[in-house]
């Protein structure tokens, strides 16, 4: 059974430590994302239906909102060490904009001293030591795996890229009504019609700008309510279902592990609010 071994969240976003034996089918996240190996077999990162292979030597990046699945490549599990890094907290950390936080390869092939700080980062937070300490190592294999990403690489047109986004007063309308919607169950056809548009122009429009279908789009709203809910409040796991709209405790707890890998109580369990 897939679990997280350690979860740190920090100002940076969040790093995780799973032991995965089971794909998690696609999503998205509003934060970047890297995938590194610690230890068992390889796994394979779909990023843009592109399959990329992650081993000791390769990893997998993937931009914020850019959907994404996992599986295992011919093995029982694989752990991983996951970094969702706060596209804003980078850019806080960068030295312009032209870091702004976009990769410019979906695939990395680590040296020798990225792997060592994947292995140092999962060693420190499989300690009981203080975690604010790994920041810094946190920032400097993120600022490493990026420039990798875009060596041989046009790094312009980042705000080109981010202007395409939101564009659109209808599909800011949609994401606002979405925002506001989080506990009910998500009509895509009703959002549609109050954005002004048939169900499939709206879908067209929405990936179009976004990169995503609204339902994906939904569904991370969702699943990143339900992790703030369980870090910071002392609400059952079946409240926090209920309250996302969910009409049983199991059924929010697949929908939580097809989206986060785990299910919820165990990610309670091993979280530490840094």
């Amino acid at each position: 059974m897939s679990e997280a071994v350690a979860v740190h969240h920090g100002n940076f976003g969040r790093a995780a430590v799973y032991n995965l034996d089971k794909p998690i089918l696609l999503h998205a996240h509003r934060e970047a994302h890297l995938i590194f190996k610690v230890d068992g077999g390889d796994a394979i990162v779909n990023v843009g239906d592109v399959d990329h292979l992650v081993r000791k030597d390769k990893a997998a990046t993937v931009n914020p909102w850019q959907p994404h699945s996992f599986g295992l490549n011919d093995s029982p599990s694989c752990v991983t060490l996951v970094l969702y890094i706060k596209p804003m907290w980078f850019l806080e950390h960068s030295k312009s904009v032209e870091h702004a936080l976009s990769f410019g390869e979906s695939s990395l092939k680590l040296d020798d001293r990225m792997m060592e700080y994947v292995a140092r980062l999962a060693n420190f937070l499989l300690s009981d030591e203080n975690h604010e300490r790994c920041d810094d190592m946190l920032y400097e294999l993120m600022n490493l795996s990026f420039n990798l990403s875009w060596q041989g690489n046009d790094n312009n047109g980042f705000l080109d890229r981010t202007r395409r986004h939101y564009s659109d007063f209808r599909v800011r309308r949609a994401i606002r009504l979405m925002q506001e919607n989080l506990s009910e169950e998500s009509n895509m056809e009703d959002l549609a019609r109050e954005c002004g548009l048939s169900r499939p122009h709206f879908f067209k429009l929405f990936k179009r700008q976004m990169g995503l279908t609204p339902n994906l789009y939904m569904n991370t709203l969702r699943a990143e309510r339900a992790i703030e809910e369980l870090m910071k409040t002392e609400k059952t796991v079946t409240d926090i279902g209920n309250d996302l709209g969910f009409s049983s405790q199991a059924s929010f707890t697949r929908f939580f592990t097809s989206n986060v890998g785990i299910p919820p109580s165990d990610y309670r369990r091993v979280a530490y609010a840094g």
